[in-house]
């Protein structure tokens, strides 16, 4: 079996630090961008799994393999079936979900007991009432 190294213990931190009450959102967000982070990939072309809600889709990132273990036997795991991940900083995810055509966001661990969710930055279109004004 293959040992999976996965950074991320900064992040972790970072997130515990915030449930308690005392986090820094900017070193929330650094630390995120530095994070290794395991992204699921699905289908037979491996894109990354992606879940939607409210018009926002969400990369789901782990911050290792146990997260993502949890997550896969909550949705139901098929014994015998292989699931696939790629390792990608949390940059890197940033700017992938920045460049969607729909908006997209990065959840890390969810379905975990501190799961953190980094939305999209989203701009309100204004109104033909305001554009006008």
């Amino acid at each position: 079996m293959t040992e999976i190294e996965v950074d991320s213990a900064r992040l972790r931190s970072e997130i515990a630090a915030f449930y308690a009450g005392f986090g820094v959102a900017t070193e929330l967000a650094d630390a995120f961008e530095s994070a290794a982070l395991l992204v699921p990939l699905t289908g037979p072309e491996d894109r990354v799994f992606t879940l939607a809600s409210s018009g926002i889709d969400w990369l789901c990132a782990f911050t290792g393999v146990e997260e993502y273990a949890r997550f896969m036997t909550a949705r139901g795991v098929t014994p015998g079936q292989e699931y696939r991940f790629h390792t990608f900083m949390g940059r890197r995810l940033r700017e992938f979900a920045a460049a969607q055509p729909e908006p997209t966001g990065v959840t890390v661990d969810m379905g975990s007991r501190a799961p953190m969710a980094f939305p999209p930055e989203m701009t309100e279109e204004p109104s033909a009432e305001n554009r006008h004004r």
